[in-house]
């Protein structure tokens, strides 16, 4: 019985900037952590080990990195990094180099929810062009939600993840061409990675999730028109894997959106993203795949802000199918800035259960949330 107290969470975030003129250098090192009083209060004994151990408190070593100049135009990133593919703010079509924390769904936007991956990334700048080549050092993977918490999806626990180990074998590249634009710019990314999607394989120790290698080309692009900013994703994936079937399958992911500001102090935007199978499998329906053909995403998101931008009001609306027949969510909060260091939040966030196997039993998860934030 999740009613009630879900979360009471204090935690802290401590970053560190350095900068070295002389050398040409600079440098990032971040920490971040947790502790959830919730489970103590409500009593550690009704929930499991590992519900406790993934909720209840959490240390980690977030940005850690030193960049510095190679030439004029070219320089070298080392170390533990965010890099964004696309233009999206709701969805990932190309946006493959960071996992995100998706232990519990809607309750914050993604740009908050990426992971940092330790990478060597080398950039190098001709006129209004940018060439960068990574090399993704670290297989890191989402952070799901755990058997026997809210927002777990099966009625029995899921596989052991068969993780790969940091080694000269599981290296990831990745290459990305940059271009921008007077009022527009556009994007070419390629990668040769884990599928962040596991599938499971069984063999004599029994069944255990794998992450496998596959290959994604994909694009993006912005162009500005006065109020009005387009954008658009595409991604093919190749080399698919999956249990319930042996050959191996292609994706084509696509986004289109758009932003308008032509009203005062406020900001709408659409994002719709579709995700076809191709070669589709009825088979890929089943258990443990739940694969479906075609995947429609929608999100529509209005943010206005009031009292001199002290106060912001954001509403999100995220469907997934044409009518929601898929599941749904909606988030309205609101940020107050009380000085420049303190934030006051208030929020709620409501679903709606649907066909899609992650938001089968999510619609009794609806929950009202209060956030103080102070920078210092």
């Amino acid at each position: 019985d999740y009613r009630g107290l879900s979360m009471l969470r204090t935690s802290l975030d401590l970053n560190a900037d350095m900068t070295f003129p002389d050398l040409k250098a600079k440098a990032k090192i971040g920490g971040r952590g947790f502790y959830d009083a919730a489970y103590r209060l409500n009593g550690r004994s009704q929930y499991t080990d590992d519900m406790l151990s993934t909720y209840e408190r959490e240390l980690e070593l977030t940005e850690a990195w030193v960049q510095a100049d190679l030439t004029s135009d070219s320089d070298i990133k080392v170390g533990r990094q965010i890099v964004i593919w696309g233009r999206a703010d709701n969805f990932r079509v190309p946006d493959i180099l960071n996992p995100r924390d998706s232990r519990q769904y809607g309750m914050t936007d993604i740009k908050n929810l990426r992971l940092p991956v330790t990478m060597t990334k080398f950039d190098y700048y001709l006129g209004d062009w940018n060439l960068s080549a990574i090399v993704i050092n670290e297989p890191r993977f989402a952070k799901n939600p755990v058997y026997n918490s809210d927002f777990y999806p099966a009625a029995s626990p899921a596989p052991p993840e068969d993780k790969p180990d940091i080694s000269l074998e599981n290296q990831q590249y990745a290459l990305a061409l940059n271009g921008i634009f007077s009022g527009w710019d556009i994007s070419f990314y390629s990668g040769w990675v884990f599928d962040p999607r596991s599938h499971m394989e069984t063999d004599t120790s029994g069944a255990r999730a794998v992450h496998s290698r596959v290959f994604m080309n994909g694009l993006a692009g912005n162009f500005a028109s006065g109020n009005w900013m387009f954008k658009g994703e595409a991604a093919w994936w190749q080399n698919l894997k999956f249990a319930n079937i042996d050959s191996e399958k292609s994706r084509i992911d696509a986004l289109a959106g758009f932003e308008y500001t032509g009203f005062s102090e406020t900001n709408i935007s659409l994002e719709i993203a579709e995700r076809h199978l191709i070669g589709y499998d009825e088979a890929l329906g089943l258990l443990p795949d739940t694969q479906q053909e075609d995947t429609l995403q929608s999100a529509l998101s209005l943010v206005r802000d009031f009292r001199n931008d002290t106060v912001q009001l954001k509403t999100v609306l995220s469907t997934f199918g044409l009518s929601g027949q898929d599941g749904a969510l909606q988030r309205l909060q609101v940020d107050y800035d009380h000085t420049d260091n303190l934030t006051l939040t208030l929020g709620a966030v409501f679903y709606q259960s649907g066909d899609m196997y992650v938001f089968r039993n999510i619609g009794d998860n609806d929950r009202v949330f209060w956030e103080m934030t102070y920078d210092f």
